[in-house]
């Protein structure tokens, strides 16, 4: 898979994705993450990006021309129009059930706004899908670019060891995921439950996914609604409904 992430700093971006998993993902040619610099295709001679809103307001707006361009150029590179992203706190809030459906395409470009926006004409010629991390507004589109490259990038084959890393955890089935514990067993007079150290296969995971229910029931009832769950799940949650008194 091939990310193309358009932003005013490429430098910001570079430091975090060759670093971790995602910098040795890239290393290892499990995907290829390219940083473009939208100050580079601007024709304006104090080499700007922006420019003051029409009909007035406070701050200034990203130019078309320069994201124009910025995509045309690597539109030619691929040899075809890749998938169109604008991150933007008015997008479709990400999920992971969007980050999977993303990792499953060959391309996609992400734009990273900034200053009080973008020119609405040239979301409206190349945007596909604009994409919300959160009901909050930041400083520019960096950051945002970067959690939705790591959530694509992950689900990957080849990202993580196993495909049990991404699809054993929090959200992947509609669920948070149970209590993790690692050595020592006993820690401050705390002691990691019984049955995650009794070798009972079979126990240890009724266990692990009734605790996932509980945890998802206790922080995020919400989520319930639309997980995938069993008719004995469904049981178990009516009868822990009242999860203060567990």
């Amino acid at each position: 898979m091939r990310i193309d992430i358009m932003t005013i700093f490429p430098d910001m971006m570079n430091a975090y994705l060759s670093e971790s998993i995602i910098g040795r993902a890239i290393k290892a040619e499990k995907l290829e993450v390219h940083c473009h610099n939208i100050r580079d295709y601007t024709t304006d001679k104090h080499n700007r990006t922006d420019d003051m809103p029409y009909g007035g307001g406070n701050g200034m707006i990203m130019t078309a021309q320069p994201i124009d361009d910025c995509f045309s150029a690597i539109v030619t590179k691929t040899g075809k129009k890749p998938y169109f992203i604008y991150m933007s706190p008015q997008g479709k809030t990400l999920t992971q059930k969007k980050a999977i459906e993303l990792s499953k395409m060959d391309n996609i470009a992400i734009l990273c706004g900034h200053y009080e926006g973008v020119d609405q004409r040239v979301l409206d010629k190349l945007c596909d899908e604009e994409i919300s991390i959160g009901d909050y507004v930041l400083t520019g589109g960096e950051l945002p670019a970067l959690v939705l490259t790591d959530a694509v990038a992950r689900m990957l084959d080849g990202v993580l060891s196993s495909e049990e890393c991404f699809t054993d955890e929090s959200h992947f089935g509609g669920l948070l995921e149970y209590p993790q514990y690692t050595r020592p067993a006993v820690w401050q007079g705390r002691s990691v439950p019984d049955v995650l150290i009794s070798g009972h296969h079979k126990n240890i995971e009724k266990y692990k996914k009734e605790q996932s229910l509980l945890n998802t029931l206790k922080k995020r009832p919400e989520m319930l609604k639309n997980a995938e769950l069993s008719k004995n799940d469904v049981e178990f949650i009516e009868k822990n409904r009242n999860f203060d008194e567990i």
